[in-house]
């Protein structure tokens, strides 16, 4: 199966339904009032975890997701139902950030978790909620509120108890094939594995971890060289690092020298994975050349306060002793959720402590204005300028604005154009 881990998508949720205008048309009622019920709301785009998807494949063919509209009110007052919401999976580990704008809008980590991506438009009120002392008999009802559209591009970052970390072909895809189910491409080149690889490792008959085999770091992958950031944000969700390192040293390079240089990559990257703890795992032990550097290895691991293990992956020699220690720690440790970002977890879909009121008018290319308000575009979206009531009624939220003030203070003439969400007219004093 193919390891997609970065996809850019667009949702697009349900529009609210209309509301309804009518009146009353009973026999013997000549002047019935009005009876328009409300519009139901638009489906929300929810994106919630599923324990049986481990990668973002599914995206690669459907990019393009839009939910439901609400139904239309009705006569009687009869409310328009309301659409379900669209429920998109995801695996544990997935990162959703805003395209534009790069923010973080959901961390999605525990099995069942669910968060609201983009709200569905609430329902266009009928004429019937119009009615006052002063409105008898309202003729106008509202459109239904148009749903929330986002440009998205999630990232999926392992959830794995264990990562595995170190220089390519020092043994990391023969440790999980022999200690694991999982399968990796082994050779004797360099980046064998370009995807990461996920084993399931049993220590008993009710016990497990999860192991991740994960691309291999060179020098400058904290600046995206080579697979760079693509492996880094994988360590990221890890509980335990096994720092796999070749005690042959048959490529000419140094055991020890190395461990120092993915470490200092691991730390121009985050500062905070360099507070993750590692076991220091010489492989290779097999071959004859091992023996000159296991001494040297061993005091950097009591050097570093960490501990150490000699095993051979090919011969499976010192395997078990490794994974039952491996999995002891992680019973001393229970596990906790590595978010991505510290603090994140929810997401606020407003925009924050941004002023909703807050009126910003701009020329456009063609010296047109345009006028920018959450509140005014929605008002704009839902009202039918075909009926004279709900004109007056939009011109009247307009003068309290206090919008024709600021136009003539940004130096309007007459017949300009002005531009608020998708309409447009021209300025009349």
């Amino acid at each position: 199966m193919q390891f997609i881990d970065r996809v850019k998508i667009s949702v697009k949720a349900g529009d609210g339904g209309d509301g309804k205008s009518s009146f009353r048309r009973e026999k013997y009622v000549p002047k019935g009032g009005p009876n328009g019920g409300d519009g139901g709301r638009g489906a929300d785009i929810v994106f919630e975890v599923d324990r049986n998807l481990n990668t973002l494949l599914n995206f690669k063919y459907k990019r393009t997701f839009k939910g439901e509209r609400g139904g239309h009110g009705d006569v009687k007052n009869q409310v328009g139902r309301s659409a379900e919401p669209l429920v998109i999976k995801v695996p544990a580990g997935t990162l959703i950030k805003d395209q534009a704008t790069g923010k973080i809008l959901a961390d999605l980590t525990v099995e069942g978790q669910r968060e609201v991506i983009a709200r569905g438009g609430r329902g266009g009120r009928g004429n019937t909620r119009f009615k006052s002392a002063s409105r008898r008999a309202p003729t106008f009802a509202e459109y239904g509120e148009p749903g929330e559209s986002r440009d998205l591009q999630l990232e999926l970052k392992l959830l794995a108890d264990v990562g595995l970390i170190g220089y390519p072909s020092v043994g990391k895809s023969s440790l999980i094939a022999a200690v694991s189910d999982a399968r990796p491409e082994i050779a004797d080149y360099h980046f064998t594995t370009l995807t990461p690889v996920l084993g399931v490792v049993r220590t008993g008959y009710e016990s497990s971890f999860v192991i991740a085999d994960i691309p291999g770091l060179i020098e400058g992958a904290a600046d995206g060289v080579g697979l760079g950031h693509d492996f880094l944000r994988h360590v990221e969700r890890t509980r335990l690092l096994l720092h796999i390192v070749d005690a042959s040293g048959l490529e000419g390079r140094d055991p020890v020298e190395d461990y120092h240089k993915i470490n200092g990559e691991l730390r121009r990257y985050s500062e905070a994975l360099t507070d993750r703890t590692q076991i220091l795992v010489a492989n290779k032990i097999d071959l004859p050349t091992a023996a000159d550097h296991l001494p040297a290895l061993e005091r950097l691991a009591a050097d570093e306060g960490i501990k150490f293990f000699a095993i051979s992956a090919a011969t499976h020699e010192g395997l078990d002793g490794l994974m039952k220690y491996v999995g002891h720690w992680l019973e001393e440790n229970p596990a906790e959720i590595v978010s991505a970002v510290e603090g994140v977890k929810v997401f606020d879909l407003d925009g924050g402590d941004d002023d909703v009121d807050e009126i910003l008018i701009e020329r456009d290319d063609a010296g047109d204005f345009v006028v920018r308000n959450k509140n005014l575009e929605k008002i704009v979206a839902m009202t039918n300028f075909n009926n004279d009531e709900g004109l007056r009624r939009f011109q009247y939220i307009w003068r309290m604005k206090d919008v024709d003030r600021q136009l003539r203070e940004r130096g309007i003439k007459e017949g300009m154009t002005v531009h608020i969400g998708a309409m447009e007219f021209e300025w009349r004093e």
